[in-house]
């Protein structure tokens, strides 16, 4: 995947203060009835060291935030899994 050309200047993003296992209730609320299935396929392509998902629901790709966070930036798309979202 080709990353966005930030230019030279740019510096990486800080991440929110929380494991990148947790997303932001604002991102993926915990009251979903498909939340733990979720954050199952999340954490098993973390572990895997996977840059995405298949979503078990939709089977859209989802990013995950071990990804997002090697990017160095937050891209403001939403993310699921968005590690710079406070």
């Amino acid at each position: 995947m080709v990353e966005p050309d930030r230019g030279s200047d740019a510096s990486p993003e800080q991440l929110a203060d929380r494991p990148l296992t947790e997303p932001h209730p604002d991102r993926l609320a915990p009251g979903r009835p498909d939340y733990a299935e979720i954050l199952a396929a999340h954490g098993a392509a973390l572990r895997a060291g996977a840059g995405s998902y298949v979503d078990p629901q939709t089977g859209l790709t989802v990013l995950t935030a071990g990804y997002l966070a090697a990017r160095g930036f937050c891209c403001a798309s939403g993310c699921r899994h968005c590690p710079y979202v406070g």
